[in-house]
């Protein structure tokens, strides 16, 4: 299973690479977000080619509660730091920019980046498994939504996935909103 998961990282690096020189826009996940004013929500720090939530983020910033994801150690689950826009950020693990400080909370809401997906809730990531720990452990305390948030043109037909991996509750491209 591990090399189709390395060679389907590899296919959809290149995929995403070539949308993220087209376009970027977090148009229809501002509107996904507007449905959910003051639920705590974790977005991410664009890195590389991904989709970048950042305007989604920082409309949802005006009306509750949103945080970044912190990496505590391999293995671990992810933990969550507030953000407001223009607070200070450094460098995290694998160079995602986290905020410098503040406190820690629990979304309800995690939006997830990603190199691939499937029209049934599939993710490909990374390949640490730091959201599948994430948000299985979320799962367990309370009804948390994973939205994958990616370029239309990363969608894929199969992919390799595998019991542990945590399925998404919707997907939002620039191209619209995907209910798997």
């Amino acid at each position: 299973m591990s090399e189709q998961k390395a060679a389907a990282r590899k296919a959809a690096f290149e995929r995403r690479k070539a949308a993220h020189r087209d376009v970027a826009a977090a148009g229809y996940l501002s509107e996904v977000l507007a449905g959910y004013r003051g639920v705590p929500l974790s977005g991410y720090a664009q890195m590389r080619t991904e989709i970048d939530p950042t305007p989604a983020m920082e409309e949802a910033a005006a009306h509750g509660p949103v945080a970044l994801p912190v990496i505590m150690g391999a293995g671990q689950p992810l933990k969550f730091r507030l953000w407001t826009p223009g607070c200070a950020m450094v460098p995290g693990e694998f160079g995602a920019q986290i905020p410098e400080a503040g406190d820690w909370l629990e979304p309800e809401i995690v939006i997830v980046p990603l190199l691939a997906f499937d029209r049934r809730g599939g993710r490909l990531g990374y390949g640490g498994g730091f959201y599948d720990r994430t948000l299985e452990e979320l799962r367990r305390k309370r009804a948390t939504m994973a939205i994958g948030f990616a370029y239309a043109a990363q969608e894929a037909d199969d992919l390799p996935l595998e019991q542990t991996d945590q399925p998404l509750d919707l997907i939002v491209t620039q191209q619209g909103v995907i209910t798997p």
